[in-house]
């Protein structure tokens, strides 16, 4: 399916791994013009040069390193993009931290404020910086990155819970705020997806538990995410591939909406 994104720009938080690293590689075999970030250089290039082996079109690949907790930070990329590259079409914040995770009343305002200057105020800046640009070339789509947690919260990890709840509430008010100019604003929300934060948490479980880290996958999938019918992890294609559709001229007529890509995990038919 052709998306009709030939020539655009997208910018990709979180490029440099997981979801962010996957959309990357669909939206540049499709021949958007590239500007991938995360706050580590030397993990983002190396991103980049694996790019470079999916894609004939590498020079319309670039990177900017940002971290989305500052906010300097986030105009200095959203002015690079707009210099070089003539402002952002296409934007999909895929940057996000598991964060502080423990019993609620062992939480500080500290373990809650680090987490939601990174799950909810980096969508906050990100959407600030580039929907002038979106405006400005008359044309846009926004994808942010929520969460099952934000329908199936777990106790555990409450300062998340409540972050992706609220971007998906944030993605709903911009989707109302610029339709008439052609700005699209949605959501995914994975579960269990085989990225580096999955990846640390069953490094965890595994330790904690004495097991390999694939029995420990399977474990969390059996005792802690039974309503995936799947029983496995889901791969970061797998959410990407919904998330380019979103970006996609064909994804005209979608707006203010949220897709699970979460294999069945939240149990609810209308979560």
């Amino acid at each position: 399916m052709d998306l009709g994104i030939n020539g655009k720009t997208a910018v990709i938080t979180g490029a440099d791994s997981g979801i962010g690293k996957a959309t990357a590689k669909i939206l540049a075999q499709e021949g958007a013009n590239l500007v991938l970030t995360d706050k580590d250089e030397d993990s983002l290039n190396k991103a980049m040069n694996e790019l470079k082996k999916h894609t004939k079109i590498f020079n319309n690949v670039h990177g900017h390193t940002a971290d989305i907790t500052d906010n300097k930070a986030v105009k200095a990329l959203a002015d690079t993009v707009l210099e070089h590259h003539g402002g952002a079409h296409i934007v999909v914040n895929s940057a996000g931290a598991r964060g502080a995770a423990g019993d609620f009343l062992s939480l500080t305002d500290q373990d809650w404020e680090e987490t939601i200057a990174v799950d909810l105020m980096g969508a906050v800046r990100i959407a600030r910086a580039f929907v002038p640009q979106m405006l400005d070339n008359g044309w846009g789509r926004m994808v942010m990155v929520a969460s099952e947690n934000a329908f199936q919260p777990y106790v555990d990890e409450s300062p998340y819970n409540a972050c992706k709840a609220a971007i998906i509430n944030l993605s709903k008010c911009l989707s109302r705020s610029y339709s008439e100019e052609q700005i699209l604003f949605n959501c995914v929300s994975p579960a269990f997806i085989k990225t580096p934060m999955t990846d640390a948490m069953m490094k965890e479980l595994a330790q904690e538990k004495d097991m390999s880290q694939k029995e420990a996958a399977a474990w969390f999938a059996e005792h802690k995410r039974p309503h995936i019918e799947m029983e496995r992890r889901g791969r970061p294609e797998e959410v990407a591939a919904v998330i380019a559709f979103l970006c996609s001229e064909r994804a005209s007529f979608v707006n203010g909406s949220n897709y699970r890509v979460d294999g069945g995990s939240v149990a609810s038919a209308f979560g």
